[in-house]
């Protein structure tokens, strides 16, 4: 979702940017675009870096009988990746 944002964020800062030829007296648009293109960039890494360190988790489940009683053993492990 931050991904998608940040590239909606860049590709709006470039239109206000390099392709509006309007000329407000009260803002810049220009200075608009380029600040909405630096949020974009930021977001998009944001986004990059966040789905990198999600972390993983590993379900183990081992069914073995037991030698000396006959009976069914089942053992669950769960492990997760460390930051």
């Amino acid at each position: 979702m931050s991904i998608g944002f940040g590239i909606f964020l860049f590709a709006v800062g470039a239109i206000l940017a390099f392709a509006v030829e309007i000329q407000v007296d009260w803002i810049d648009l220009r200075m608009v675009g380029y600040i909405l293109m630096g949020a974009g960039f930021v977001v998009t890494i944001l986004g990059l870096v966040l789905m990198a360190r999600r972390r993983q988790s590993t379900s183990t489940t081992r069914t073995a009988v037991d030698p000396a009683t006959g009976q069914r053993v089942t053992r669950q492990e769960n492990s997760q990746d460390p930051l």
